[in-house]
């Protein structure tokens, strides 16, 4: 939404250690973004921009300086479908887009709305840009080939066809991929941080950070593949990173200067060090931490090395995009825009 990294916009994860405040907050506050949205600058040229996310967590950052009243902006979430105004959203009653009832939160129905509104839309309202976000719902709770993803995937691809039908550019990405993470009985396969930080450091010289943690921890119990710590001493950095680095499920922990220069984060919402699990492997900070018993699936999740590599699908032709050039995800703009052909 930015066609930047995280060092230069500023979002690092879903939850993060504000220090000016002194407090673990979710990232969900505009306030936090550090440069402006391409939906606002296409805006400010005269294009119509529609957005519609399934969770509500992030409607106010992609709708961030959108300007409703002058009728050219929509930007709503399927959560929160039938609470929408025309001056905070620049719709009256999205619920009313399509003939889905409400979506639940935790259902793959929350995505279906979301694709059957932006449909609607692109036939009711001809926006210029067409921006949907889904949930990863079903892919937390669904392995790759059964008949739930299968069923799932189905639903999209019945929709973006019927996009195509409208000679729209479509060009599909995500933000991360998503493995299993479970043993051969179905257990999740946890690396606790803070009973291993405890053997060398009081519990009030640390605090471990979860990025992925969010209102919405049903299908993963806010467990990941990606962690931050901060220590009262920076001189603990070293005989912290050593103890990590020798435990079982963990792949990867850098200094947070060096993790912040390889995965372009902002290094003033980090820490002193960065931790990745290994494939099979998630991190947690305690036991007593997190509620295991709305995990009816075996776990699935994402944030390590293994979930970095996603789809960059474009339904034209775009030849002058070099094959060896290193795409992120955020390119996907400048990709659709910019490089496809008819």
């Amino acid at each position: 939404m930015t066609g930047t990294p995280p060092v230069v916009h500023g979002i690092s994860g879903n939850f993060f250690y504000d220090l000016g405040s002194d407090a673990e907050v979710m990232m969900n506050d505009p306030a936090f973004l550090r440069v402006g949205t391409i939906f606002k600058a296409f805006q400010d040229q005269g294009a119509r921009i529609a957005i519609i996310t399934a969770k509500d967590k992030l409607r106010r950052m992609l709708g961030h300086e959108l300007d409703f009243e002058q009728g050219s902006a929509i930007c709503f979430s399927a959560e929160k479908c039938q609470l929408t105004t025309r001056s905070e959203n620049g719709i009256d009653d999205a619920g009313q887009l399509t003939d889905l009832p409400p979506p639940d939160v935790y259902s793959g129905t929350l995505s279906e709305y979301v694709f059957s509104a932006g449909l609607t839309l692109l036939d009711t309202w001809s926006p210029d840009i067409l921006y949907l976000s889904t949930s990863d719902y079903i892919q937390h709770k669904h392995g790759p080939g059964t008949p739930t993803a299968d069923a799932f995937y189905g639903m999209i691809d019945h929709h973006l066809l019927e996009m195509q039908a409208h000679d729209a550019v479509i060009a599909v990405t995500a933000d991360h991929g998503m493995k299993a993470k479970h043993d051969s009985a179905g257990q999740p396969n946890i690396v606790y941080l803070k009973p291993l930080i405890n053997e060398l450091l009081p519990s009030d010289r640390f605090r471990i950070i979860l990025p992925i943690t969010d209102p919405y921890v049903v299908h993963h119990g806010a467990l990941g593949g990606f962690a931050t710590i901060y220590l009262a001493d920076p001189a603990d950095v070293q005989p912290v990173c050593h103890k990590l680095s020798a435990q079982k499920g963990i792949e990867l922990v850098l200094e947070a200067s060096i993790a912040c220069e390889r995965f372009s984060l902002p290094p003033d919402r980090v820490g002193h060090i960065v931790v990745t699990s290994s494939t099979e492997w998630v991190l947690g900070h305690s036991q007593q931490y997190h509620d295991l018993s709305t995990l009816s699936e075996p776990l699935r999740s994402h944030g390590g090395l293994s979930e970095q590599r996603v789809p960059f699908i474009l339904n034209y032709p775009a030849p002058l995009l070099v094959a060896s050039t290193t795409l992120r995800n955020y390119d996907i703009f400048d990709a659709a825009l910019n490089h496809t052909t008819d």
